[in-house]
Parts: C-alpha cells; structure tokens; sequence
C-alpha cells in the first residue's frame, strides 16, 4: 500500500478527520538515521503527527513539532508541509532497546518529562508557536492535549509504528479527529464510544487497513466526504547553500582552528545525514 494522507469531514459538518498511512516514510527516516526500535518509534510517531497536522495549513505554510524531553533519546523534531512532505530526526538514535512490562516498546520512558513544542509558518513575519508540558510521553496524547489547551479545540490523535522482530517497520500511520463548533452532545458520545473501541492504529494498519477504512471505524455511524488526498514521502530540503549561514555564524578563530586542524569544514544535516564539505578557498570565499 503507497503511503498517503486523506482529510475528511463528516457531512453533519460536525466532525474533521484525517487519517494516514506512513509506513514508508518511517522506513526512510529509520534508515536515515539507523534508529534502534524504541527512537524508531519515538521519531515516527513524531512524523505522523507532523504530516497530519503539516495537511490542515494552506498550500506554503509549514508546521513543526518539537519534543524536549528529558529522557535518553534527547530532542525529537519533525517538519512538514501542506503537500505532504515530512523530514525528522531524533538527537539519540542509538537508545538501547526498551520496553514496558507489557513488552512494548517503551516509547514514554525514552523520552521521559518536558515540553511538546508546535511551531506554525503562517507566512507571515513572525511563526506562531504554542508548546504544552508532556502529559505522557506517548506523544498521540500529548498531541491531544495541546489542542484542547492550546487552541482549544475537542480532539483524538491517534500514532503508531508497529517495529517487527527483524527490526524493520512493519507499518506506521495515525490520525486526528476534532469536533467542530457544531457538534452535538449526540455526536460527541458515539464518536467518543468509537475511539474507546479502535484498537491501535499501527497494528490496524498491518492488518491491511486504508486510511478511508481507518477513518470508516472511527467514524462509525457518520457519513462523511473526502476533502483531499495526498501523497507522503520523507523528503528533506537542506542545500550546501543553506549550510553557508551556519558556516557564517561561526567564529573566525573557530573556523581557522578546525581548518588548521582537518584542511576542510563539513557539517552534517540533522534531518537527512547529508554531509557539506568545504574547503580552504570556499571558506574564505563566504
């Protein structure tokens, strides 16, 4: 199954939905960046989340989510657009193995207490950016929560990446439903009893799920339209000329020391791995 996103909304316009299945995607970020199961999952969770809400801006705007926690994974940032193309990483991809009593993956534990930071590139001279305390480190519910806090608005965000036991990704995906201003008390409790029934999403996906069937058995009991459909891929956008504002910023003694030092200067991207070399001559061309 390609990987894709779809938004929805119910046709009593009481309810938007969305819903994606992401498997390749997480596959490329894990090799980007050859993440042990635990930051696999930390960081494609983090990438869902950043694909749905990356769909809900208008065409050139970009969303970014942040998580600064104090766990042994470090930060966890992904980046998003409006046509569906994601880049990540997290600071500690090598984080032991690590699960719960349950046996799974304990994604909580590896990213431990902090902060779920959202920032929005509106286009306009300053981005918005919104950020609440992580409330469990699943990251689906931090994200549930910062939209009833932050911008106040009902909803259920659901993330998963399902590891297999080779260590490969065997499916990832999620969604975000939110209740409009319109919603009745009616809609409120069957949609409420439908989530309460969803198994989780990654293992939902594995079975063969589409996001439209996704969204079918969230959505039991509701008509709804399919207002977009995209394609997701991992996509990032660095360049050698977007290192050169990097390289600027570094101190003149800095930069003559690790040119003394190693004859050149390279510096990585966070979210790709893409290494930038410069040399004597194009340093002092800067």
């Amino acid at each position: 199954m390609k990987d894709y996103l779809i938004r929805v909304m119910t046709t009593n316009k009481e309810i938007r939905a969305l819903a994606v299945n992401s498997t390749g995607v997480v596959r490329e970020a894990q090799k980007a960046h050859d993440t042990t199961p635990v930051a696999t999952a930390a960081l494609g969770r983090t990438l869902n989340g950043a694909l749905l809400m990356g769909s809900m801006v208008k065409t050139g705007q970009e969303t970014a989510l942040k998580i600064a926690g104090d766990g042994p994974l470090g930060k966890i940032a992904a980046e998003a657009n409006h046509h569906g193309e994601v880049r990540g990483y997290v600071q500690n991809p090598k984080v032991d193995f690590m699960t719960s009593r349950q046996g799974k993956l304990d994604v909580a534990q590896a990213i431990g207490k902090g902060q779920l930071v959202v920032r929005k590139d509106l286009g306009v001279e300053e981005p918005y950016e919104g950020s609440v305390p992580l409330v469990s480190g699943e990251i689906g519910e931090d994200l549930t929560y910062y939209f009833t806090q932050s911008e106040q608005v009902p909803s259920a965000v659901g993330l998963g990446v399902l590891v297999d036991t080779d260590l490969s990704v065997k499916a990832a995906g999620g969604f975000i439903v939110q209740l409009l201003p319109e919603a009745s008390e009616e809609t409120i409790e069957q949609l409420e009893e439908n989530l309460a029934e969803i198994e989780s999403v990654s293992r939902l996906i594995d079975h063969g799920l589409s996001p439209e069937e996704l969204l079918e058995k969230i959505l039991s009991g509701f008509e709804f339209r399919t207002l977009a459909e995209k394609e997701v891929i991992y996509k990032c956008k660095c360049s050698k000329e977007d290192t050169k504002n990097l390289l600027a910023s570094l101190g003149k003694e800095e930069i003559e020391e690790i040119i003394a030092e190693e004859g050149k200067i390279e510096i990585e991207c966070h979210f790709c791995g893409e290494v930038y070399q410069y040399s004597k001559e194009e340093v002092e061309e800067i």
